[in-house]
């Protein structure tokens, strides 16, 4: 396993040992019962994430979720920032993430990617924009029935061109230009979508294990990005941080 069970009570009293103020500690508790904690194999660690581990068990590195704590809170002030000014594209295709990631953008109107990146889906975002706007054609023509006049064949190969670019376009059919930043569940399952970003300037948000260069993002969270409670925690603070952005962005409109 590349994960100690979250359920192993000795390491959970060996992580509060090292959290000295008590204004965390509540907090420090939900990350544990999550799972954020529990990093990847101590052999896998990558050298610059080893300033966020404070210890090892069972051959596993486990985080310091004092540091997690202040780095989220940095990512989360940033997020109320980039709220304020547009979309944030959401990215997680790992099994455990890929959910979690399709809920939370869904409430927060936001686009996302839940299943492969397509390549290009930044860097080539006009070309994405085409295919984006046959998709949209596709389904508009079907649900006004103007597909019925082609055969049964034909009309077969439309459902099945559907199907296919629901699942590779629904998350990013109403994202109408390039992202204010980049949240990703995960680093190296989305290495594609972060070297798209960096290359054009967009900010990396990442929820990122103990085997990541953190050198790759621009805000790091260091946590267990393979837990699905701790996925869900993670995301349920960026949607906080979102509301709030846009509720500030909101009052500063109604003062104009």
């Amino acid at each position: 396993m590349d994960i100690l069970d979250n359920k192993n009570t000795e390491v959970e009293d060996e992580v509060k040992a090292v959290t000295k103020d008590p204004k965390t500690l509540a907090v420090i508790e939900e990350m544990m019962k999550a799972g954020i904690f529990l990093g990847r194999r101590t052999s896998k660690t990558h050298p610059k994430m080893k300033q966020f581990v404070f210890g090892s068990r069972n051959g596993a590195s486990m985080i310091d979720l004092e540091e997690t704590l202040r780095l989220l809170n940095e990512a989360m002030e940033f997020v109320k920032e980039k709220a304020t000014k547009g979309e944030i594209l959401v990215a997680g295709i790992t099994p455990t993430a890929k959910d979690v990631v399709a809920e939370v953008a869904k409430e927060l109107n936001l686009p996302y990617v839940s299943e492969r990146w397509l390549g290009g889906t930044l860097t080539n975002y006009k070309t994405l924009q085409k295919r984006v706007s046959y998709f949209k054609k596709l389904k508009a023509d079907k649900e006004a029935g103007k597909l019925s006049k082609y055969t049964k064949k034909e009309r077969l190969g439309f459902d099945r061109e559907i199907e296919k670019m629901t699942r590779m376009f629904s998350g990013v059919e109403n994202m109408d230009k390039l992202p204010e930043a980049l949240f990703v569940v995960d680093v190296n399952s989305n290495i594609i979508a972060v070297r798209e970003a960096t290359k054009l300037n967009i900010p990396v948000i990442a929820l990122a294990s103990t085997d990541t260069n953190p050198d790759l993002v621009q805000y790091l969270i260091p946590g267990n990005d393979r837990s699905r409670d701790g996925i869900k925690w993670v995301l349920n603070r960026f949607a906080e941080a979102v509301k709030e952005g846009r509720k500030n962005k909101k009052a500063v409109e109604e003062t104009k």
